[in-house]
């Protein structure tokens, strides 16, 4: 009897578990390997203005999702407040977010504007970025683009 109930409590601590992983899964842009930003640093992002690819060594779990960094002192300045550094609408394409889906960007193309971080997807077909700057009008993109992450953050892409 009490193998089948540390078993049970086993069973429902594993399906809670993966319930909360499939969240953060749907609110962020993560492979399977949890990695945020393709490797980008969000340091580099929001306090430079430039996409740096991060190093392995030099990286931070928050969360349950993995960020890279440049340097030693780019991943003490997450660490003090990681979520100043989360890109908005968990790192899939902000226009994409805007017209009620989830894309993933390119890692290069980005907006930072009043203490965020905007990405975008770019392709051969389409750069939202470009589509995103010539709305003029980047509150009212801001404004649709949460209301509809309300509800995106829990889909899958």
């Amino acid at each position: 009897m009490k193998n089948l109930i540390k078993t049970s409590i086993l069973g429902l601590a594993l399906l809670v578990s993966s319930i909360t992983f499939a969240q953060d899964r749907m609110a962020n842009n993560v492979d399977n390997s949890t990695i945020h930003l393709q490797g980008y640093s969000p340091v580099s992002y929001l306090d430079l203005g430039i996409a740096q690819k991060g190093l392995k060594e030099f990286k931070s779990v928050h969360e349950k999702i993995t960020y890279y960094f440049t340097s030693a002192e780019q991943k003490a300045t997450f660490d003090k407040n990681p979520n100043k550094y989360k890109p908005q609408y968990g790192g899939f394409c902000a226009f994409g977010t805007y017209a009620g889906a989830k894309f993933r960007p390119d890692p290069n193309k980005f907006i930072v504007k009043d203490g965020k971080y905007f990405l975008f997807l770019y392709d051969l077909n389409l750069d939202a970025q470009q589509l995103w700057l010539n709305e003029k009008n980047h509150n009212k993109l801001v404004a649709g683009a949460d209301k509809n992450w309300k509800k995106l953050s829990k889909t899958h892409n």
